[in-house]
Formats: C-alpha cells, structure tokens, sequence
C-alpha cells in the first residue's frame, strides 16, 4: 500500500488508524510526502530554514507509531503544489518503486462541507496522484525518461471525498493514532485538546458506519478499476 499526501500529518489525521490495522495484519504500507510543511506549525521563534528537517522527522516519528518504516519525501514547496507533469512523473516513479496493490491519496474534489480539509495542496496532490495511478504508471509509453517498469493500480482510497462508501473500524488502532498525530509537535497548540477532538471525530463517524457507540472509525472513498 502507498500514501501519497501533499503534507507531513495529512496521511495522520486522515488514515492513521487504518494504516496501523493493515500493518498489523501484515501488509507493507509506504508513505510518499509532496512537501515539507514549509508554511505549517505555530513557533515563530524557529528559524523557518529548520522546518522541513523538523517535519521530516516528525513524520517518520509518527510513521513508526502505526509500524511505517518506508517513507519517500518529494521535497517540494509548501503552499505551491500543482498537479504539473513534474510531480505526476515523480509520483509515477515512486509507484513504479513501491509497486502497490493499493493507494491512498487527498479528494481532488473540495469538500464544502468542511472546507479546512480541502487545502489546495491537498486538491492538487490527490489530482496528481490520480492522474499517476490511471493511466500513467501502469503506461510503459508514459514518462520514459524513468527506468522503472511499468505497474498497474487498480485501487485508489481518497480521504475527505464529499462522497464517503467506505469505513474502517478503527477502534483497536485509535490509540496509535493518537500517538502518530502528536508526533508532529511542531504543529499542535493544544495537545489534549487535539487528541479529544480527534476521538469525538472518530467516533461520530463510527456512528455513521452503523458501529457500536464505543467504536471508532476513518471514513474513506475507495475506487476499483480494471479487475
């Protein structure tokens, strides 16, 4: 499985819980991160030219809470992010690496309903993503300059889609969760209040997947193509 997300912290807030349940039960996950969090965080002290060292490593922190160990960083600039050739490509090379049976990425479509998901790094990571898995990764004749072989995805999972077909319980991951988006210290001006919220999140979705009340659960949009 690979995630490709424009943000340190995206795949967190989003999937974390999942991720941790598919590593749990064996499955190799990788993440690939579009751009260092250049613009995020609330320490005006620090020298902004320490940021993407300082998000690097909170992600790969948080990563090892939910049993990541493959992370690729695409190093680009935060608050800048288009769906150009560029980053199709380079997302092209790392599916053609990773060879996924399965790829999680941000809606392209904004979601009005909660607008603060729909950062246009976001939009465009997830446009970029989309147009890497079909048709171009599995495209021998696209992007010939890469030395990867061709590879076909024929599974997309986006988050925060406005259109929601699948959940995953995450009641036995929520803790994991928690841990992997405290991680990113750098971001959060109130800790306790984040992770409080985060469950209340989870847990009003739960409901909506017709879970117990005690469950937690991530939303997702999942597409299948050519099987």
């Amino acid at each position: 499985m690979l995630a490709v997300v424009a943000h340190p912290d995206d795949i967190d807030f989003a999937a974390a819980g999942t991720v941790a349940s598919w590593t749990k039960a064996g499955i190799e996950v990788h993440y690939c991160v579009v751009t260092d969090g250049q613009e995020g965080g609330f320490e005006p002290e620090r020298d902004r030219a320490d940021i993407p060292a300082v998000r690097r490593a909170e992600q790969t922190a948080a990563a090892e809470h939910v049993g990541v160990t493959d992370l690729h960083f695409l190093g680009y600039a935060d608050g800048a992010v288009d769906p150009t050739r560029e980053l199709v490509r380079d997302i092209v090379r790392v599916i053609r690496q990773v060879r996924p049976q399965r790829v999680i990425s941000s809606s392209p479509e904004r979601n009005w309903e909660r607008l603060q998901v729909s950062h246009p790094d976001h939009l465009a990571a997830g446009e970029a993503t989309l147009r890497a898995c079909y048709p171009a990764a599995g495209n021998p004749y696209a992007f010939t300059e890469l030395t990867e072989a061709a590879w076909d995805v024929n599974e997309l999972w986006l988050v925060e889609h406005p259109e929601v077909n699948h959940y995953v319980d995450i009641t036995d991951t929520i803790d994991q969760k928690i841990a992997a988006l405290l991680s990113h210290t750098s971001q959060h001006r109130n800790p306790d209040d984040l992770a409080a919220r985060m469950r209340q999140l989870a847990q009003r979705r739960a409901g909506l997947a017709g879970l117990p009340k005690t469950s937690y659960a991530e939303p997702f949009t999942v597409i299948r193509w050519g099987i």
